[in-house]
């Protein structure tokens, strides 16, 4: 979208946002975190989007009461909160600080293995805890990654977004690719020729392969699993653990062992089934840290 093109409304929302963040950066990053965390856990669970949450726990995780799917629902809103008011903060959370705010990292051995080592390298997480703490905490030890992008809606505040991130990931600012057919050409490319890419796999692919997620068939994309089977290259999954407000942990798991039966279309779905069990996991771990917020199965289970 061009400039001449931002319509007035935008620049009202850009002015919103703005303000938000000034005054996330002002709080600090505790009080920010905990404000924002409030509000969201107040106002999340009013909006018809907590209806596709409350199904995709049913879906998930039938055994639960309602109940327990409602408190579930107000911390999925609650961290989502969280995550936003602390984005002001990333760059500025020290590692290894003995108490406050600041992060940790669980499994920094297999980063350091792969700073080594060199090339290409595929991480895997999904949308868990503060996953936007994920990119600059890595790259803190010499494994920076590119990633996709979803850019928002209003290119206004998608800049402020992109700002953001470019200052948790200075002074080493990575590439970010655009969702759809030429940025995953582009990232195809990138990975071929050495590159380190990062990708969160937890939402639905239409056009993707069916794998099994919760029981439950679940389109996913098979982007990671073809570039990790195509370059032979490692691929290391990891997540953000929330510990606190703006407290986190990052969690780093040994590379997959890539299945190489000679069957490829074989060996493609049993990476893409590897990679949602270890996301469920996670998940299950503590439901409440992932974004239960998008339609993640079958249209027909949500009639």
């Amino acid at each position: 979208m061009s400039k001449g093109e931002i319509t007035a409304l935008m620049r009202v929302e850009a002015a919103v946002a703005r303000c938000l963040l000034g005054a996330f950066l002002k709080m600090g990053p505790v009080k920010a975190s905990n404000f924002a965390g409030r509000v969201a856990r107040f106002v999340g669970p009013l909006l018809p989007v907590s209806k596709v949450a409350d199904r995709n726990l049913q879906i998930a995780m039938p055994s639960l009461t309602r109940p327990q799917r409602k408190r579930i629902v107000k911390g999925v809103w609650e961290n989502l909160g969280r995550t936003v008011g602390e984005l002001p903060h990333l760059s500025r959370l020290q590692e290894n600080t003995p108490s406050g705010p600041g992060f940790e990292v669980q499994g920094v051995e297999h980063l350091l293995e792969q700073a080594r080592r060199g090339g290409s390298v595929l991480f895997v997480s999904g949308h868990i805890g503060n996953w936007e703490m994920l990119p600059p905490g890595v790259a803190r030890h010499g494994a920076p990654f590119a990633s996709f992008y979803r850019a928002a809606g209003n290119p206004l505040i998608d800049d402020m977004i992109r700002k953001l991130r470019d200052a948790a990931m200075a002074p080493t600012p990575m590439p970010l690719f655009a969702k759809g057919a030429r940025g995953a050409r582009e990232a195809l490319v990138y990975v071929a020729k050495g590159g380190r890419l990062g990708m969160l796999v937890d939402q639905k692919m239409n056009d993707g392969v069916e794998a099994r997620f919760f029981g439950q068939p679940a389109m996913t994309a098979p982007a990671l699993a073809a570039m990790a089977l195509r370059y032979r290259c490692p691929v290391i999954p990891g997540y953000v653990e929330r510990l606190g407000p703006a407290r986190l942990r990052i969690v780093v798991e040994p590379p997959l062992i890539l299945p190489d039966t000679g069957d490829k279309q074989r060996d493609l779905e049993t990476l893409v089934q590897m990679v949602n069990d270890r996301l469920e996991s996670w998940i299950r771990r503590k439901p409440e840290s992932w974004l239960w917020l998008h339609r993640r199965w079958p249209k027909a289970l949500y009639r």
